[in-house]
């Protein structure tokens, strides 16, 4: 039995829109709120069970915004309503970060946080606690970020690449030398043959009086007539504070504002078995094929000469394909997409934008 320690705290970013997921993820209804694999647990509720395995309840927030708030308190029941973070207006994720660094700092100067998205996989849940309570550990008594990496399997365009330098800690925790987000195939490559690169999980931890002085840096007046731990503010004056001044936070996430032109950022280089949700390649790439190297998520379906495909379709229907390779086949309400795998987040990108223009917000 794991002994919760009640200075670790969690913030779990929710508040995306998951739009290279689309059509099974839509602007209404996103992948994190959705049991996107037939689990009977969304990809939010997943990441909670496993946060919640070693931080208490009361310690886990959830940064989401108010168009999705309701889903947040209607599948996690047991988290206190003020743990729900709800922002007026869609931002990057290092304006979420830097609302729950404030939230936590004030309950506890002594507090070390953890951030980590919501859709993401873990196949080694031990592995994954293992290095959770490590590295909160060892942020508790140093003014360090620490992000945890996992070695590359394929030169995938659609992860960030941290590339370590000098051994720090250990035989597994590095300096970060560099960060490249999202870099194209041909780069990806070099980084997977150099061996001097991790993929970057987005998961970032620190104890939180050094988060807040990071994120002081990034955002230096957003937050600062408010962000004094000697202040006492009460709960409805700070959203209300919030609900007035989150519009002034600049579009920046947590992986540029905390990696880029960083010194005092380590990656804990790990291997619980990681996959960024994000993507129907990055998808296919993570799960386990059939015999014909297909992955049917959730769906029936009878496939002849098939091959290289990822299918999901709604369970009340039948999928019957023939002669198809390396195709996604995703249909959710109202919309079926077919198209082309390959490197699938740009070819996304630009159906939603064109069917936005041109058949409106309801296909999207």
């Amino acid at each position: 039995m794991t002994i919760k320690n009640s200075d670790n705290y969690c913030v779990i970013l929710a508040g995306g829109r998951g739009r290279r997921l689309w059509p099974c993820s839509r602007d209404k209804h996103p992948k994190q709120f959705v049991d996107f694999f037939s689990t009977g647990r969304t990809l939010l509720q997943a990441t909670f069970d496993r946060v919640n395995s070693i931080i208490p309840i009361e310690n886990i927030y959830v940064s989401t915004n108010h168009e999705y708030a309701h889903f947040v308190i209607e599948q996690l029941p047991e988290l206190p309503r003020e743990n729900v973070l709800s922002e007026p207006i869609h931002r990057n994720t290092a304006p979420s970060v830097a609302w729950a660094t404030y939230r936590i700092c004030h309950r506890n100067e002594h507090a070390r946080m953890m951030v980590i998205p919501s859709d993401q996989a873990v196949v080694r849940e031990d592995l994954f606690q293992e290095s959770v309570i490590n590295g909160l550990d060892l942020v508790a008594g140093s003014d360090q970020i620490l992000t945890l990496g996992v070695l590359p399997t394929r030169p995938e365009p659609g992860y960030g690449y941290i590339q370590i330098g000098d051994l720090v800690h250990s035989d597994y925790i590095y300096k970060v030398k560099s960060f490249t987000e999202k870099p194209d195939r041909q780069f990806a490559q070099m980084f997977v043959d150099s061996g001097e690169f991790f993929w970057n999980t987005g998961i970032y931890m620190a104890n939180v009086m050094h988060m807040r002085q990071q994120l002081h840096r990034i955002f230096p007046a957003v937050l600062r007539k408010i962000d004094d731990p000697s202040v006492s503010l009460s709960l409805e004056d700070e959203l209300l504070y919030i609900e007035e001044n989150f519009p002034s936070y600049p579009n920046v996430s947590i992986d540029f504002g905390l990696l880029d032109n960083n010194k005092d950022v380590c990656v804990m280089k790990c291997d619980f078995g990681w996959a960024d949700l994000g993507m129907w390649h990055s998808i296919y790439e993570s799960l386990r094929k059939s015999q014909d190297d297909n992955v049917v998520i959730g769906s029936n379906v009878i496939t002849e000469d098939c091959h290289d495909n990822i299918i999901k379709i709604p369970k009340d229907h039948l999928g019957v394909i023939n002669g198809l390779d390396g195709y996604i086949v995703a249909e959710q309400g109202n919309v079926l997409l077919i198209c082309k795998k390959g490197d699938s987040s740009a070819l996304i990108r630009k159906y939603v934008n064109e069917v936005q223009l041109k058949y409106g917000e309801e296909y999207i």
